[in-house]
């Protein structure tokens, strides 16, 4: 390498030379950037676009590396020979690669209809109107773009109107009543509320129901709900607005499963350490499809239909190379398997609670005879015979007849069922404060001992009492179940049509599901 070192005397001269040299390396970098700029005519000529600062081939969408026309070219010629001799250079096929740019189909797509439209009309007298229609079409770049935002504003318009239409809160009002010796249970209406839902909405939509219907309010006796705020709300709830209204005492009834739910979620804080294992588990198992049908063959191979399978899943854990020693230590299987007696035993309390028609009396005495069951479950688990507690038991005997010397120790799970007691006790409380009402439709001579004198000769009149008590408290609800159904079939009506049914044709299908009155067909035939 030649280094030449040079000195000037102070002077213009040394200036002048400078600033020639200078000029002369700010042209020839001006020249190099302008070189490595993308050029419209690749497009046409090499099938090359520009996509975020590269050259991209439309035909392999390979970027080149560097924007070189002769890269450029040499990309082409050897990559794509036979379209280069197919399309050569001025073909007029090759303009439609400029639609590589976006919103550019327009145009292309006009070519084309001007082409077809002029083979098509050629024989009509009007074949020049039809031509310079098509010609005089919008379709630039800039109008295809401008549309194209158009159309994309008016499909979020449609989905947002759909969501919003989706998600309206529905209230239900089902009617219990009965009708010369038969009791209805009816779906009156399914109100859309379509601002917000407190007490006062509810309320103001429910009486304007009733006044439209004009039904007798002063038969009104109780309300079930199912609990929310806006329901039960002292002052502004929809029952304390309804009792205001009529101004007179009106039985109100949290719903008795969602009372017994709440009651049996004492097991998610008491039990976290068996349920998040049990769920990751299952998940593991059923989640992955081959790992589900590998289980299936295991239990068929053992024949067990899941009855009781834990040793089956210890195994087909070991065989995936997964460990959890806890599925082996005494403390933990002892709370899974009382765990899975005691949700049987809610599960079938749940089940006899369920069903439309059940009456409150029912409901009733189904949660306190399960408080008795509670109480003589906590003595089972004390005194270790575990005569309700079948997997329990079983474990059991299969862990003293291995360990002969250890005992097992219940004491902790008998305090769990007591805690469960407790809290059912501390539960259902309108259903307690009006149990001598109750008792009077089972036992009404022993409830009318102290009011009444049975040798006075007025047993007819405790008969009328009875059967006016009796109708009433038949006709009360002790469950929200009847609206889980009805907004059951709300969901099935749902479908990709309920965008398109109105508020009234849609409560119309709700009736028509849920009724057991048969519409009289010749009426409205001539209607």
């Amino acid at each position: 390498m030649l280094c030449l070192l040079m000195t000037f005397p102070r002077g213009r001269t040394p200036l002048l030379i400078l600033s020639k040299l200078t000029t002369k390396k700010m042209a020839k970098r001006k020249k190099h950037e302008e070189y490595r700029t993308f050029q419209d005519e690749w497009t046409e000529e090499f099938a090359l676009v520009e996509r975020a600062g590269s050259a991209v081939c439309l035909i392999c969408n390979d970027k080149i590396a560097s924007m070189k026309r002769s890269n450029v070219k040499r990309h082409f010629d050897t990559r794509h020979a036979t379209f280069a001799s197919k399309y050569p250079a001025g073909d007029s096929r090759k303009k439609a690669l400029r639609n590589g740019k976006p919103f550019t189909d327009g145009e292309y797509a006009k070519t084309f209809m001007m082409d077809v439209a002029n083979e098509l009309f050629d024989d009509l007298p009007n074949e020049d109107k039809i031509m310079k229609r098509i010609q005089d079409m919008p379709l630039s770049a800039r109008t295809v773009h401008d549309r194209t935002v158009m159309m994309a504003n008016q499909v979020v318009e449609t989905q947002v109107k759909n969501i919003n239409a989706a998600h309206i809160s529905q209230f239900s009002v089902i009617a219990r009543y009965a009708s010369g010796d038969t009791l209805h249970e009816e779906s009156l209406a399914v109100l859309p509320m379509k601002g917000s839902t407190r007490g006062e909405d509810l309320f103001k939509s429910f009486m304007e129901f009733t006044q439209e219907k004009n039904l007798p309010m002063d038969k009104l006796l109780s309300v079930c709900t199912d609990g929310a705020p806006c329901m039960v709300r002292k002052n502004k709830g929809f029952v304390a607005l309804l009792r205001e209204h009529e101004k007179r005492p009106i039985l109100s009834f949290h719903c008795i499963l969602h009372q017994e739910a709440l009651c049996a979620q004492m097991f998610d804080g008491q039990f976290d350490e068996v349920m998040s294992l049990v769920i990751r588990v299952i998940n593991f198992i059923v989640a992955q499809a081959l790992n589900d049908r590998q289980f299936k063959t295991l239990l068929d191979e053992v024949e067990n239909h899941y009855h009781a399978c834990l040793n089956e899943i210890r195994t087909f854990l070991e065989m995936k190379g997964i460990e959890h020693p806890e599925l082996a230590e005494t403390e933990w299987l002892l709370k899974f398997y009382y765990l899975v007696d005691i949700t049987e035993h809610l599960n079938q309390l749940n089940g006899k609670m369920q069903g439309i028609g059940n009456t409150l009396l029912s409901l009733q005495q189904a949660v306190f005879a399960f408080e008795n069951k509670l109480e003589l479950f906590i003595m089972d688990l004390k005194t270790c015979r575990l005569l309700h507690f079948e997997k329990l038991k079983q474990f059991k005997d299969a862990y003293t007849a291995s360990e002969p010397t250890q005992k097992l120790d219940f004491h902790q799970l008998a305090a769990f069922t007591s805690s469960l007691l407790k809290l059912f006790k501390s539960r259902f409380g309108e259903f307690r404060e009006h149990t001598r009402l109750f008792k009077f439709i089972t036992h009404p001579i022993e409830c009318s001992l102290n009011a009444v004198d049975l040798k006075s000769g007025v047993d007819q009149l405790i008969i009328k009492a009875w059967n006016r008590v009796s109708i009433a408290v038949l006709t009360m609800f002790g469950s929200t179940y009847a609206c889980e159904q009805s907004f059951s079939h709300l969901k099935n009506i749902k479908s990709n049509l309920r965008s398109r049914l109105t508020d009234e044709s849609l409560n119309a299908c709700m009736k028509l599901n849920l009724t057991k009155y048969q519409p009289d067909y010749k009426a409205i035939s001539k209607s």
